[in-house]
């Protein structure tokens, strides 16, 4: 684990997911280290296949749309630089109530870590960086 976003809260009562590190290929969210992709839900990470931001679909994400409530926010962390993504996918993500927003996989994490200090319904899809 490389690189680290901004310093999280050093524990989490309320048992929310806090990204401590990312970088070598993974993530260390809350003390637990998971290699590759990663999507993170408020009560659960889940390994996520996609390597490339190319690959992204609305399938993809279905883990994420099915929380309920569905998250306020969805962060696409997208590699080592941002992409956009397709209009189609994000009306669609955005039907379903939750406001998209795709940037790089550190700036995803330590925007991540803030949202979720501020308390808002946050959900991130984390692709891993070396």
């Amino acid at each position: 684990m490389g690189q680290t976003p901004a310093p999280p809260p050093p524990s989490d009562p309320r048992g929310r997911r806090v990204i401590d590190g990312y970088g070598g290929g993974g993530f260390r969210i809350g003390g637990e280290t998971h290699r590759g992709g990663i999507l993170i839900l408020p009560d659960r990470v889940l390994p996520w296949p996609i390597a490339n931001i190319s690959e992204l679909t609305a399938e993809s994400l279905a883990p994420i749309m099915a929380s309920d409530p569905v998250p306020q926010i969805l962060l696409i962390g997208c590699g080592k630089g941002a992409a956009m993504i397709a209009p189609a996918l994000r009306q669609a993500l955005r039907a379903a109530g939750a406001v998209i927003d795709a940037m790089d996989t550190g700036a995803a994490c330590r925007t991540y870590n803030v949202l979720l200090a501020e308390e808002r319904r946050v959900a991130a899809a984390l692709i891993a960086v070396e």
